[in-house]
Protein backbone atom coordinates (compact mmCIF):
# COMPACT_ATOMS: atom_id res chain seq x y z
CA UNK A 1 0.00 0.00 0.00
CA UNK A 2 1.56 3.07 -1.24
CA UNK A 3 1.50 6.47 1.57
CA UNK A 4 1.91 9.59 1.66
CA UNK A 5 2.17 11.82 4.20
CA UNK A 6 2.46 15.65 4.54
CA UNK A 7 4.04 17.81 6.83
CA UNK A 8 5.00 21.41 7.73
CA UNK A 9 2.03 23.84 6.50
CA UNK A 10 1.00 26.50 9.07
CA UNK A 11 0.67 29.95 9.80
CA UNK A 12 3.53 32.45 8.24
CA UNK A 13 3.75 36.00 7.05
CA UNK A 14 4.06 37.75 3.64
CA UNK A 15 7.49 37.03 3.00
CA UNK A 16 8.19 34.54 5.25
CA UNK A 17 9.30 30.72 4.52
CA UNK A 18 8.05 27.42 4.90
CA UNK A 19 9.23 24.12 4.35
CA UNK A 20 6.73 21.40 3.36
CA UNK A 21 7.39 17.43 3.38
CA UNK A 22 6.33 14.54 2.35
CA UNK A 23 7.04 10.98 3.43
CA UNK A 24 6.57 8.09 1.49
CA UNK A 25 6.05 4.42 2.69
CA UNK A 26 5.39 0.95 0.79
CA UNK A 27 7.00 1.51 -2.90
CA UNK A 28 10.49 1.77 -4.63
CA UNK A 29 10.07 5.51 -3.70
CA UNK A 30 13.21 6.36 -6.93
CA UNK A 31 11.02 4.91 -9.54
CA UNK A 32 8.20 7.06 -8.78
CA UNK A 33 7.84 11.01 -9.51
CA UNK A 34 6.47 13.33 -7.27
CA UNK A 35 4.61 16.14 -7.40
CA UNK A 36 3.27 19.31 -5.24
CA UNK A 37 -0.03 20.22 -6.12
CA UNK A 38 -2.43 23.39 -4.56
CA UNK A 39 -6.06 24.15 -3.95
CA UNK A 40 -7.49 26.76 -2.03
CA UNK A 41 -11.50 27.66 -1.68
CA UNK A 42 -13.50 27.70 -4.58
CA UNK A 43 -10.64 27.09 -6.78
CA UNK A 44 -9.24 23.78 -9.28
CA UNK A 45 -6.43 21.68 -8.00
CA UNK A 46 -3.37 23.20 -9.70
CA UNK A 47 -0.11 22.21 -10.16
CA UNK A 48 2.67 23.74 -8.32
CA UNK A 49 6.03 21.88 -8.71
CA UNK A 50 7.38 18.23 -9.95
CA UNK A 51 10.70 15.82 -9.66
CA UNK A 52 11.89 13.18 -11.67
CA UNK A 53 12.49 9.57 -9.60
CA UNK A 54 16.02 9.95 -10.03
CA UNK A 55 15.95 13.54 -8.61
CA UNK A 56 18.08 15.28 -11.82
CA UNK A 57 15.32 17.19 -13.64
CA UNK A 58 12.34 19.09 -12.31
CA UNK A 59 8.93 21.08 -13.33
CA UNK A 60 7.80 24.50 -11.78
CA UNK A 61 4.49 26.49 -12.39
CA UNK A 62 5.19 29.79 -13.61
CA UNK A 63 3.27 31.22 -10.55
CA UNK A 64 5.64 30.02 -7.90
CA UNK A 65 9.52 29.67 -10.28
CA UNK A 66 12.36 31.18 -8.36
CA UNK A 67 10.16 31.10 -5.60
CA UNK A 68 9.80 27.83 -4.49
CA UNK A 69 12.25 24.34 -4.80
CA UNK A 70 11.60 20.57 -4.98
CA UNK A 71 13.95 18.38 -3.70
CA UNK A 72 14.28 14.32 -2.91
CA UNK A 73 16.07 12.05 -1.09
CA UNK A 74 15.28 8.32 -2.24
CA UNK A 75 17.03 6.81 0.46
CA UNK A 76 14.72 8.65 3.35
CA UNK A 77 11.89 8.54 0.60
CA UNK A 78 11.40 12.23 1.23
CA UNK A 79 10.31 15.43 -0.79
CA UNK A 80 9.93 18.65 0.04
CA UNK A 81 9.16 22.07 -1.07
CA UNK A 82 10.73 25.02 0.06
CA UNK A 83 8.75 28.08 -0.21
CA UNK A 84 10.24 31.56 0.10
CA UNK A 85 8.94 35.09 -0.44
CA UNK A 86 5.34 33.82 0.24
CA UNK A 87 2.34 35.76 -1.14
CA UNK A 88 -1.04 35.51 0.18
CA UNK A 89 -2.12 33.64 -3.27
CA UNK A 90 -0.34 31.49 -2.30
CA UNK A 91 -2.68 30.03 0.58
CA UNK A 92 -3.72 26.81 0.35
CA UNK A 93 -3.80 23.05 0.86
CA UNK A 94 -0.89 21.56 -0.24
CA UNK A 95 -1.11 17.94 -1.31
CA UNK A 96 1.83 15.56 -2.35
CA UNK A 97 1.30 12.94 -5.48
CA UNK A 98 3.25 9.97 -6.58
CA UNK A 99 3.47 8.14 -9.76
CA UNK A 100 5.53 5.82 -12.10
CA UNK A 101 4.52 7.57 -15.17
CA UNK A 102 6.74 9.53 -16.79
CA UNK A 103 5.26 11.41 -19.54
CA UNK A 104 7.08 13.04 -22.25
CA UNK A 105 5.83 16.23 -20.94
CA UNK A 106 5.95 18.38 -17.96
CA UNK A 107 3.66 16.30 -15.65
CA UNK A 108 1.47 18.95 -14.69
CA UNK A 109 -1.55 17.30 -14.28
CA UNK A 110 -3.36 16.05 -11.81
CA UNK A 111 -4.33 12.73 -13.62
CA UNK A 112 -0.60 11.88 -13.62
CA UNK A 113 -0.41 10.67 -10.52
CA UNK A 114 -2.53 8.10 -9.02
CA UNK A 115 -1.44 8.31 -5.13
CA UNK A 116 -1.96 11.18 -3.11
CA UNK A 117 -1.77 12.54 0.41
CA UNK A 118 -4.18 14.09 2.24
CA UNK A 119 -3.36 17.71 2.39
CA UNK A 120 -1.52 20.03 4.49
CA UNK A 121 -2.93 23.59 5.01
CA UNK A 122 -0.78 27.02 4.42
CA UNK A 123 -1.66 30.30 5.08
CA UNK A 124 -0.19 33.75 4.28
CA UNK A 125 -1.61 36.48 5.89
CA UNK A 126 -0.68 39.98 4.47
Amino acid sequence: QVQLVESGGGLVQAGGSLRLSCAASGYIFSNYQVAWFRQSPGKEREFVAAIRGGGGRTYYADAVKARFTISRDNAKKMVWLQMDSLKADDTAVYYCAADRRLPDRQPNLSGDYYYWGQGTQVTVSS
